[in-house]
C-alpha cells in the first residue's frame, strides 16, 4: 500500500498553534505519512496508516494516548504504537518529536527493536509455566501474540484441526472469493513469525479430550500435551442441512480457507449458483460470486434478509441492493432437494444450479468443552475475565457465553473483532493481569461498495430510530429497548 503523503511535511516544523489540543494532524516526514497528535503537553507521532485494512487514522478518533481507526475500530497506542485493541495486530510505525521555537518537528523514525526494548517484563514465578491454546483462529492467534507482546516468555502452543497458519477468516466470504484479493493476502502472519516469536504451532491435529485434573490435552493421534494454563479458542462450525443431494450436486459450505478454495475452483466454467440462506456470509458469498460474473439465486425462509438483525428497513435496503446487482431472491422458500445442475424448492419450483453454497448460520464447536465437564450454556460459560468454571481454563470466541458489560445479559457473539479481543483479555488473564472483557460487540459487512457497520448487540428492541436515508445508503439506525440504546448501525 502506497503512502499519501499530504499534508504538511513535519521535518520542516509546523506551528504548535495548528495542532489543537486533543486534535490530530495528518502529513509526513521522510517520505512516509505521519499523524501528529497532542493531548496537553505532550505530542506524539505515529504511522498515519492502519495496519489492519489502511484506514487514514487521521479521521478516526482519539482516546486519552490512543487513536483508533475510523473503519474497524483498531486501537493504537501513540506513545508506542503499539496495536492495543484488535483488529490490528501490528504496530504502527514511530517517530521522534521536537518542540523548538514554537514548532513542532517530527525527526527520527524509531526502529521496531526500540519498541520492543520498551515492552513489560513479568514476574516469571507468577505467571503458567506453559500455555496451551486450543484453536488457531481470530481468538487463539490473537491470545498467542498477546502472550508474547506482554513478555511473556513460557512456551506456547497453539493446536489446530486446520492445515493453515491463522489467516484472515471474513475476507473468505469478501474480496478473496470475488477475486480481488490475492491468496498472499490472507494469513495473518507467516510461518518464520511463530518461529521468531516461539510459538509453536501443530496444525492438522484435532484436540479430543481435556484431562483437567491431570493439566493436559490429548490429540486425535493419541500423543498428550501438557498445560499450566489452557485456552479454548476452538470457534464454530456451519450448520449442515438435512436437504437431500443427489452425486455430483456440488455442495459447498463456507467457513474455512480450504473452503473458500473450493468454492472458487468450482466458478471455473459454471454459470449459475444458488446460495441456500439469507445470513451475512450468505449475502456476502452472493454478492462475491456475482462480481465473478455468475447468476446468483439466493433462497432463504425468510420474508427478508437480515430482518432479525437489522430491522426491516435495513432487510429491505440491503435486498434492493443485490436486486439492482442482479441477486434473485427467492424468500419464504426452503430447498426440497439438490440435484446436479439443479435446485428445486419447496413449491416444486426449479433453479438452474451449477453448484450450491450453504450459508444457513453457524454452531459453537463445545463439545469439547462439554465432554471436559465444564459448566455449559449454549456455549461455555466464562465470567467476566474470560475464565471457565475449571480454574486456569479460559474461552474466547464463538465458543465463550459472557457477561455483557452493557446489556447485564449472558451473550455469545459470532464476531470476528470480538473473538480477537477477546483472545487478547484471556492472555493478559492467563498473566494474571485481572483484566475484565467490557469491549461492546462489532462487526462490519461489506455489499459491493455499502458498507455495514454494527456495533452493540440487540436481540430484541421496541423501537428503531434512523438518522438519514436508508435508501440511499447514508444512515445511522438506533436499536431502542427500554428508552435505552442497544446497538447502532451505519450505512455508507
Amino acid at each position: 500500500m502506497t503512502d499519501n503523503l499530504s499534508g504538511p511535511d513535519f521535518t520542516l516544523g509546523v506551528p504548535f498553534t495548528d495542532v489543537a489540543e486533543g486534535a490530530m494532524l495528518a502529513g509526513h516526514a521522510n517520505g512516509k505519512a505521519v499523524l501528529v497528535a497532542r493531548q496537553g503537553s505532550d505530542i506524539f507521532a505515529i504511522g498515519a496508516t492502519c495496519t489492519h485494512y489502511g484506514g487514514p487514522l487521521g479521521d478516526g478518533l482519539l482516546v486519552g494516548d490512543t487513536v483508533r481507526c475510523p473503519w474497524h475500530h483498531a486501537c493504537f497506542s501513540l506513545r508506542t504504537g503499539e496495536p492495543l485493541r484488535a483488529p490490528a495486530l501490528k504496530p504502527v510505525a514511530r517517530w521522534e518529536v521536537e518542540q523548538r521555537d514554537g514548532r513542532i518537528f517530527v525527526s527520527r523514525e524509531i526502529e521496531p527493536d526500540e519498541l520492543i526494548a520498551e515492552r513489560k517484563t513479568i514476574d516469571a514465578a507468577r505467571v503458567p509455566k506453559s500455555v496451551v491454546i486450543v484453536g488457531a483462529g481470530a481468538a487463539g492467534n490473537a491470545a498467542a501474540e498477546m502472550l508474547r507482546r506482554e513478555g511473556y516468555e513460557g512456551p506456547v502452543m497453539m493446536i489446530s484441526v486446520e492445515d493453515s497458519v491463522p489467516y484472515d477468516r471474513p475476507n473468505l466470504s469478501k474480496d478473496y472469493l470475488a477475486g480481488n484479493a490475492p491468496e498472499e493476502w490472507i494469513p495473518l502472519r507467516t510461518p518464520e513469525f511463530y518461529a521468531q516469536h516461539a510459538i509453536e504451532l501443530v496444525l492438522g491435529r484435532r484436540v479430543t479430550e481435556i484431562d483437567v485434573k491431570g493439566k493436559r490435552v490429548v490429540l486425535d493421534d493419541g500423543s498428550a500435551r501438557e498445560f499450566d494454563a489452557l485456552l479454548l479458542a476452538t470457534g464454530a462450525e456451519p450448520i449442515h442441512l438435512p436437504t437431500p443431494a443427489s452425486a455430483g450436486s456440488g455442495v459447498f459450505y463456507l467457513r474455512s480457507l480450504n473452503d473458500s478454495r473450493a468454492i472458487i475452483a468450482a466458478t471455473s466454467g459454471a454459470k449459475s449458483v444458488v446460495v441456500i440462506g439469507g445470513s451475512f456470509i450468505g449475502l456476502e458469498a452472493a454478492a462475491s460470486l456475482r462480481n465473478r460474473g455468475l447468476d446468483v439465486h439466493v433462497v432463504a425462509p425468510e420474508s427478508r434478509p437480515l430482518e432479525k438483525i437489522l430491522g426491516a428497513e435495513l432487510g429491505d435496503f440491503v435486498r434492493a441492493l443485490h436486486e439492482k446487482k442482479g441477486i434473485m431472491f427467492h424468500l419464504g422458500h426452503t430447498v426440497k432437494q439438490i440435484d446436479a445442475g439443479s435446485v428445486t424448492l419447496d413449491d416444486g419450483t426449479t433453479i438452474k444450479a451449477d453448484f450450491v453454497v450453504i450459508g444457513v448460520g453457524v454452531r459453537p464447536r463445545d463439545e469439547l468443552a462439554s465432554k471436559a465437564g465444564l459448566a455449559m450454556d449454549k456455549g461455555v460459560i466464562v465470567d467476566e475475565y474470560l475464565e471457565t468454571s475449571a480454574p486456569g481454563i479460559y474461552a474466547a470466541g464463538d465458543i465463550a457465553r459472557y457477561p455483557d458489560a452493557i446489556s447485564g445479559a449472558r451473550i455469545r457473539v459470532e464476531h470476528w473483532v470480538v473473538a480477537e479481543r477477546q483472545g487478547q483479555v484471556a492472555a493478559k488473564n492467563i498473566l494474571g493481569q485481572g483484566v475484565r472483557f467490557d469491549h461492546a460487540p462489532f462487526f462490519w459487512s461489506q455489499h459491493y461498495d455499502q458498507a455495514i457497520s454494527y456495533v452493540g448487540h440487540a436481540e430484541k428492541w421496541d423501537a428503531v430510530e434512523i438518522d438519514g436515508s436508508v435508501v440511499d445508503g447514508d444512515c445511522v439506525v438506533r436499536y431502542v429497548a427500554g428508552g435505552k440504546v442497544l446497538a447502532v448501525a451505519t450505512v455508507a
